[in-house]
């Protein structure tokens, strides 16, 4: 009798406003890449990745939603079947940060209420340009019990590290 292994299944939904990086994201997770010339999200993108983690075998499915308004009613319902979330703003633009509240309750009203929910800062590599505060930001997702980083698609900074820490709060 052959033992097979199959791979356990987790859906991961990339939320935040236009333009924060989330399509680069996915891309640098999933395919190591980074678009220069990267173009807004119609309705839902997706990709998978198999990662090692905790001696787990994970197939990542990742589904990278739209942030324009129009397509919420389409992308909400991609929040059900999802075990793991990042919800991203743009360091360097405070209003895509603002928005962050909208986004978590619109996750909660539909996610499944265990869901594991990481704040993402995205787009270190313009530091320069910061206009939310490192601190700001990690204070709020420490009152909401929300996981937190900083990234960078571009440098690759911190991308394996944020989808891999979402896939271990599932696995636990």
């Amino acid at each position: 009798m052959w033992a097979i292994s199959l791979p356990l299944l987790c859906a991961v939904v990339l939320i935040g406003e236009s333009g924060v990086g989330k399509s680069n994201l996915l891309s640098r997770f999933t395919k190591n890449e980074f678009n220069h010339d990267s173009r807004t999200t119609i309705g839902v993108e997706f990709s998978t990745r198999t990662v090692q983690i905790n001696r787990l075998t994970i197939k990542a499915q990742i589904w990278d939603t739209a942030g324009l308004e129009r397509y919420r009613a389409i992308t909400s319902a991609y929040y059900r079947g999802a075990v793991g979330a990042l919800l991203v703003y743009d360091i360097s633009k405070h209003l895509t940060y603002e928005s962050v509240e909208r986004w978590l309750k619109e996750l909660y009203d539909h996610a499944d209420p265990h869901i594991v929910v990481m704040l993402v800062g995205n787009k270190t590599d313009l530091s320069s340009l910061r206009a939310v505060p490192t601190e700001e930001a990690r204070d709020f997702a420490e009152k909401r019990g929300l996981l937190f980083m900083e990234t960078s698609a571009l440098e690759s900074t911190n991308v394996e590290t944020a989808f891999n820490n979402v896939l271990a709060g599932n696995n636990n």
